[in-house]
C-alpha cells in the first residue's frame, strides 16, 4: 500500500518564508508538501467563490505557484491575477467550475526542475555543457518534478478536495519555462493531463550563443512524443518584445510541426501578441484565453 499521504507535513518555517497572498476572488488553501523526488515547497490550492464539496471541480495545476494571486507578495510586485481572471469566467458561465494548485518553483533549482530532461541527449555536445552548468550540480530534474506532481501531489489533491479525477478534467499551464514545463507534462503523462497551456515558452536555452540548437533540441524531441491518440489540447503564445522577441521564430517552427503530426484548431491554439513583453503583466491579461481554451463549456 503507497501511504503518499505521510509525505505531506507542516512545516512552520517554511511557510513562513512566503507570505500567503491575499485574493479577489475565492479563498485561498497553504499546504507545505514534502516528497521523496523533490525539495519540499509550498503549494497554493485556490478554490473559486462558492466552492462546495457537493460539486466536482476541473484542476489546474500552474507552476511558479508564488507568483500567481496577489502582486503585494511577488519578486516583481506583478501577479497572474487567476482568482480574478477565473472567478469572472465562472460567473459568467462561459468555463467549467475549476480549482488551482499552484505550485511555488523551488528558487535555484527551477531551472533544472523546468528544463524537459529527455531532450538533453539531442543538444550539440558543448550546448549540453553549457545547459547542465546552469543546473544546481549540473543535474536535470524535471522526471523527479513530474514525479512528485503526477505520484504525490495529484492523489492529495484527488483525495482532499471535491475534484474529477480524469485527464478529460486535469491541466496544467505556466509561463517561460513553466511553459516547457507544461508541454513535456503533457506528452509524458497523457493519460494524466488532457491540456496544457504554454505562454511566452522559452524554446531558447539560457546562452544567446545556443538558442537555434536548444530549439532545435526541444522540437525534434516533442515531434516524436506529440500523442497520436487522445491528444492532449495545447495553448502557445508570445509577444516580441524583451525575452518574448527571440520565441517567435521557433514558436512558428513548432507549431508547423504540430499540425503535420495532426493537430487542428479544436485542440491546437497559437497565438501572437505584438507589442507584449515577457511578465505577469502581460500574462494575466491575456490569461482568459488559455482558460477559455481548455475549460470552455
Amino acid at each position: 500500500m503507497r501511504f503518499w499521504w505521510l509525505l505531506l507535513f507542516y512545516s512552520p518555517l517554511l511557510a513562513q518564508k512566503t507570505q500567503l497572498p491575499q485574493v479577489a476572488a475565492g479563498t485561498l488553501q497553504r499546504h507545505t508538501v514534502a516528497s521523496q523526488f523533490v525539495a519540499a515547497r509550498l503549494v497554493d490550492v485556490w478554490l473559486p467563490p462558492g466552492y462546495s464539496p457537493l460539486a466536482r471541480y476541473d484542476v489546474l495545476y500552474m507552476h511558479d505557484g508564488q507568483m500567481l494571486f496577489d502582486a503585494q507578495t511577488t519578486w516583481n510586485k506583478q501577479s497572474w491575477q487567476v482568482d480574478e481572471t477565473l472567478a469572472g469566467l465562472m460567473a459568467q458561465n462561459k468555463i467549467r467550475l475549476v480549482i488551482v494548485v499552484g505550485v511555488h518553483n523551488n528558487g535555484s533549482y527551477r531551472r533544472s526542475e523546468y528544463w524537459p530532461e529527455q531532450a538533453l541527449p539531442l543538444l550539440p555536445p558543448q550546448v549540453l555543457v553549457q545547459t547542465l552548468a546552469h543546473f544546481p550540480d549540473s543535474l536535470p530534474r524535471a522526471e523527479a518534478y513530474l514525479n512528485f506532481l503526477v505520484n504525490e501531489l495529484k492523489p492529495f489533491i484527488d483525495s482532499t478536495y471535491a475534484v474529477h479525477h480524469t485527464r478529460n478534467h486535469t491541466f496544467i499551464a505556466g509561463a517561460s519555462m513553466g511553459g516547457l514545463i507544461s508541454l513535456y507534462a503533457a506528452t509524458r503523462y497523457p493519460g494524466v493531463f488532457g491540456g496544457a497551456a504554454c505562454l511566452s515558452t522559452h524554446w531558447v536555452g539560457f546562452d544567446n550563443t545556443m538558442m537555434a540548437e536548444t530549439a532545435d533540441a526541444f522540437i525534434r524531441y516533442f515531434e516524436t512524443r506529440l500523442p497520436a491518440k487522445n491528444r492532449p489540447r495545447l495553448y502557445f503564445d508570445c509577444g516580441d518584445q524583451t525575452l518574448d522577441r527571440s520565441y517567435k521564430p521557433f514558436q512558428d517552427r513548432f507549431d508547423s510541426m504540430a499540425r503535420g503530426r495532426g493537430y487542428t484548431r479544436k485542440r491546437y491554439q497559437s497565438l501572437f501578441f505584438a507589442g507584449q513583453d515577457h511578465s505577469e503583466e502581460a500574462w494575466a491579461a491575456r490569461f482568459h484565453l488559455p482558460v477559455a481554451f481548455l475549460l470552455s463549456r
